[in-house]
Order: structure tokens, then sequence, then C-alpha cells
């Protein structure tokens, strides 16, 4: 096995155990409302079952997330005029607003892990990932490498 193997072997490793704990963590007490949220500031109205898929998670799961935000005050759901078999979900300005405070928490977050890792360690992080995108980008969906 050469260390390419043994690198992503690491990383799968790495994401399955402490970073899905790591997620888990971010998460737990919200249950996927700050995606939702973020869904919604990104791309706009959104049915439950597109909600669904960006958070890769079931529609009883998602409708449990409307739920609560909408008693929240941070979504409102409506009826398409198109098609009255359809919800949509459009975010309110309160939606909007923890949203931006998610982001800012995420923001403070991440620079208090960069604080503890020291600037040098920092710029090769991000320099080794910018260059893994680089390197990505160059393949294609179907595994095609240059």
């Amino acid at each position: 096995m050469g260390f390419e193997q043994e690198a992503l072997d690491e990383l799968i490793e790495h994401m399955r155990g402490r970073g899905a704990a790591m997620q888990e963590r971010l998460t737990h007490s919200t249950k996927g409302e700050p995606l939702v949220l973020h869904e919604l500031a990104v791309h706009g109205t959104r049915t439950p079952s597109q909600l669904a898929a960006a958070a890769d998670t079931t529609s009883g799961r998602i409708s449990a997330v409307l739920a609560s935000l909408e008693k929240k005050g941070f979504i409102t759901r409506t009826t398409d005029p198109n098609d009255r078999r359809v919800t949509l979900v459009n975010m309110t300005d309160a939606g909007r607003a923890a949203d931006q405070r998610n982001f800012e928490v995420l923001c403070s977050t991440v620079c208090w892990v960069f604080s503890q890792m020291g600037e040098e360690h920092t710029r090769q992080l991000v320099d080794r990932m910018n260059e893994f995108a680089t390197y990505l980008s160059l393949c294609g969906p179907d595994g095609a490498r240059p």
C-alpha cells in the first residue's frame, strides 16, 4: 500500500471518527437548523424535499426541523399557488438574522481553532487545502485524471 492509500484511509477514519463527533457536537442541540437556514439564505425559496436533500436527511427529520424553525419564527411555509400539492419554505427576517449569528459563531470558532494551531500551522493548513482543491479540480466526476 502506497502513502496515498494510507493517507486516504487515515482521512476517512478521521472523518468517521473525530470528524463525525465534531459535527455532532456542532449540530446536536439544533438538529440541523443552521444548515436549513443557510440553504434558504443561499438559494431562497425551497421545498421540504429540496431541503431534505441538501441536509442529507429524511423527510421526517426535515419536517421536525421545519416545525421547530417555524415555531421560532425563522421560516414560513406556504402552499405553491401553481401546484397546491407543493409546500414552499421561505426565510423570515428573523431567520436571516439567525443565519447571520450562526455564521458569526462558526467564524469565531474557526478563528479560535486557528489561534490554538498557531500562525505557521494555520497557514500550512490553508496552503495544503488550496493545493488539494486545485488537484481535485483537475479530476473529472467519472474519475478521469489529466
